[in-house]
């Protein structure tokens, strides 16, 4: 086996302890070639709350028939380490030379992992990313990819560069009511999208809050300077560690955590790549926590061809943590009618009528009401675990490392939803207009 030493130096980390490099190591000196019938051995980049309650389920369902197994945990909290062996153990998902890593280095310095799964802090997925596939590690990766522009073309630059096969956690790519969707709307039937309105309603004050294990972690059983990797050194504070979610710059709250899925389908459904302007506001109007990430929050995106300025539609997002009523919505709206993402049925609710099409001169234009073919319906709020829209989506991605075929999110869509992110989130800090440049590829300020 590779000693720590040796592949520290060859990776030539930075002091944030990640590879972000052009030539950060050599791929084919880690990574093993997979045989047809080899097992694969995935390790596990960071023992959260979502890989606990879904993602390993999610792998768990498809690991026996596809061969892959569990070989390890890397978490710079010893705590997260000793429950991840205890939790696999118990689960029967890992066997008895479990590896227990204290950092990516130790884990992906190993010979024998093969491919990683990452849930760690939002602001830490790029980054551990673009380490991963310099390693020569395939990846499932989860969103928001990258909370940064400047992260976002890291990890890019190090995907391309690599032959590594990359799945986002933008699960709905892997639902077949929204493959059914997407097929509609490309197939000309739908016409074209005039406004899409999305909604995330919740009713907790808990959300993202880790009251309990905050009082508990102690500075010394972790690795603060890693953990920050990028951000700003600030002094030790337990919130910023296990609450992240609620303060920027280690998370954007709600654009990275549920935005990212919705914006995601506009993207894929359009085929478009990122919003001309987005504008936004918002604000902490109930839970005063000390959080400094909106607890109510709502977006307006215009979206179009490059090549055409009078043709786009627009994107009305709203997102609040004070009252779930409307719940998790998704309505693309065309002149003929709408498809419901929420029933999955296809209507021509709101479309041109004969009466008032005829005065001038038009015909009427009505959809065909019908269902997308979505089998059973498949969960989508906020509390979602285990869920088969996961397990689809993991399936995607466990079957290309077989295949060495694209995943279903592949690294550009997660750079696409990311873009969106970071305009929102520069539109809600700023109180601006915030701009795509195309030809630059860049945020701008109006």
């Amino acid at each position: 086996m590779t000693t720590r030493r040796d592949f520290i130096k060859s990776a030539a980390l930075a002091s944030a302890g990640v590879a972000v490099g052009t030539s950060a190591f050599s791929a084919s000196s880690y990574r093993r070639i997979l045989g047809a019938n080899d097992r694969v051995r995935v390790g596990i980049i960071g023992f959260s709350d979502r890989f606990r309650s879904s993602l390993a389920p999610s792998f768990a369902d498809h690991a026996k028939e596809l061969n892959f197994e569990f070989m390890g945990v890397s978490d710079i909290w010893n705590r997260r380490r000793d429950e991840a062996e205890k939790f696999m153990k118990d689960k029967g998902w890992a066997t008895n030379d479990f590896v227990k890593a204290r950092n990516n280095e130790e884990l992906l310095g190993r010979k024998d992992v093969d491919a990683v799964i990452i849930s760690t802090a939002d602001f830490q997925h790029a980054l551990h990313c673009a380490e991963a596939v310099k390693s020569g590690r395939d990846v499932y990766v989860e969103k928001p990819f990258a909370e940064s522009l400047e992260d976002a073309r890291a990890v890019m630059k190090a995907v391309d560069a690599s032959k590594q096969i990359v799945q986002v956690g933008s699960q709905r790519r892997s639902a077949p009511n929204y493959h059914a969707a997407h097929d509609y709307i490309k197939s000309g039937k739908f016409g074209d999208i005039t406004t899409v309105e999305m909604t995330w309603n919740v009713n907790q004050p808990g959300r993202w809050r880790r009251k309990e294990l905050v009082e508990q972690i102690r500075k010394e059983d972790t690795d603060w300077d890693r953990f920050l990797m990028n951000r700003p050194k600030v002094a030790w504070n337990p919130r910023f560690y296990l609450e992240f979610r609620l303060f920027y710059p280690y998370s954007s709250g709600i654009p990275g955590q549920w935005m990212a899925h919705q914006i995601d389908t506009v993207h894929w459904f359009s085929g478009l790549d990122a919003p001309r302007n987005v504008v936004a506001n918002g604000g902490i109007y109930t839970w005063k926590d000390g959080r400094t990430n909106a607890d109510t929050f709502s977006a307006t995106f215009e979206y179009g061809p490059e090549d055409d300025k009078s043709k786009g539609f627009q994107v009305i997002y709203s997102s609040r943590f004070n009252n779930e009523a409307g719940g998790v919505k998704e309505y693309y709206f065309s002149n003929g009618g709408m498809i419901n993402l929420d029933t999955n049925k296809i209507t021509s609710e709101g479309g041109l009528k004969e009466k008032d099409a005829k005065g001038m001169g038009l015909k009427a234009n009505l959809l065909t009401e019908t269902s997308l073919k979505a089998g059973d319906k498949i969960a989508t709020d906020a509390n979602t675990g285990g869920d088969p829209m996961t397990s689809l989506h993991m399936r995607n991605w466990m079957e290309c490392i077989r295949s060495r075929k694209e995943t279903n999110a592949p690294a550009r869509v997660g750079f696409n939803h990311s873009v969106a992110n970071i305009m929102a989130t520069q539109a809600l800090h700023t109180g601006k207009r915030v701009t795509w440049d195309t030809k630059k590829k860049d945020i701008v300020l109006s």
